[in-house]
């Protein structure tokens, strides 16, 4: 039976990828997305989903705008990674299909009430949304079974020296999802500065079939570069989600510094100096990079 899941990002590149690859894995049932304010603004980040599910030919899957803005910070996009319109380097066309006519928290909120078992969200941008979500109805805590979180690091930041983009666009958001008592799995930097798609696979991408074309020309669009290839890190919850056994997980104490130079650092007590044996998440550490790009190689050969 497929795990159905809801999917709340921002895209931005590696969202494109992500939600490519999950709406090509059999093994997940997709029953909302919505859309938060991150790499650009909400207007076109709830936009790009839609360009995608066109794309793919999806548009069963309702798609929410949601949050404009973090909880309290002023809002930053990340366009000079993502580009002006996110998804730079395809010429999708305008789209046809509307949005949902709720909100984003409205719909995961209806979603989850109407499920028949709590279910996971998978949430790959600044956790406004979610935060909302727990902040309006903390009684739907029960109905999630875990949040899988591309976001933070233990070990150093891409905004500062110490934050990673997602909670740092809104600390105190993910400061709410973090002691909100549901399980976490949160796969970092620490994951996703290793799990990289390499020159010659994004070459490849390129000759498999018209949706490789498409992620190769965002992916050649995107100023997001390490040493070895451009991180996939949203394309990693999926990896997760599919193959577990590939990534390494610790499990710690998370606390979100919200204010001052630090803020956006999600602090491990990897010494248990100050957490007395609580933990609140399963961190991702390590991941089997070579199997990753082949996965995703793979996975993109299947579609159209």
């Amino acid at each position: 039976m497929a795990l159905p899941i809801i999917m709340d990002m921002d895209p931005g590149i590696d969202d494109a990828a992500a939600i490519a690859v999950a709406l090509h894995s059999p093994e997940l049932d997709i029953k909302l997305f919505t859309a938060v304010a991150g790499n650009v603004s909400v207007d076109k980040t709830s936009l790009n989903e839609l360009k995608l599910l066109e794309f793919f030919d999806r548009t069963e899957i309702p798609v929410a705008i949601g949050a404009k803005a973090p909880l309290k910070k002023v809002f930053k996009d990340a366009a000079n990674i993502h580009g002006e319109s996110g998804m730079p380097g395809y010429d999708f066309p305008a789209v046809t299909t509307d949005f949902d006519t709720r909100d984003a928290v409205t719909a995961i909120f209806d979603t989850l009430t109407a499920a028949e078992q709590p279910m996971t969200i998978v949430a790959t941008g600044s956790y406004t949304n979610i935060a909302q979500l727990l902040i309006l109805h903390p009684e739907i805590k029960t109905k999630i079974e875990r949040f899988v979180l591309m976001g933070g690091s233990i070990s150093g930041g891409n905004v500062s020296s110490v934050a990673e983009f997602n909670v740092f666009t809104d600390p105190d958001a993910a400061k709410i999802v973090f002691e909100a008592g549901v399980p976490i799995v949160m796969i970092g930097l620490d994951v996703t500065l290793k799990a990289l798609i390499s020159a010659p696979a994004m070459d490849k991408l390129a000759t498999l079939n018209e949706s490789g074309k498409m992620l190769n020309g965002l992916l050649n669009a995107y100023n997001d570069v390490e040493a070895g290839g451009k991180p996939m890190h949203d394309v990693n919850t999926i990896f997760y989600l599919l193959h577990p056994e590939a990534t390494t997980l610790k499990t710690y104490q998370i606390d979100v510094v919200t204010e001052g130079p630090a803020a956006g650092a999600t602090v491990a007590d990897i010494q248990n100096r100050w957490s007395e044996g609580r933990t609140n998440a399963q961190v991702g550490v390590d991941v089997d990079a070579e199997f990753f790009e082949r996965w995703f190689l793979d996975v993109v050969s299947t579609m159209k």
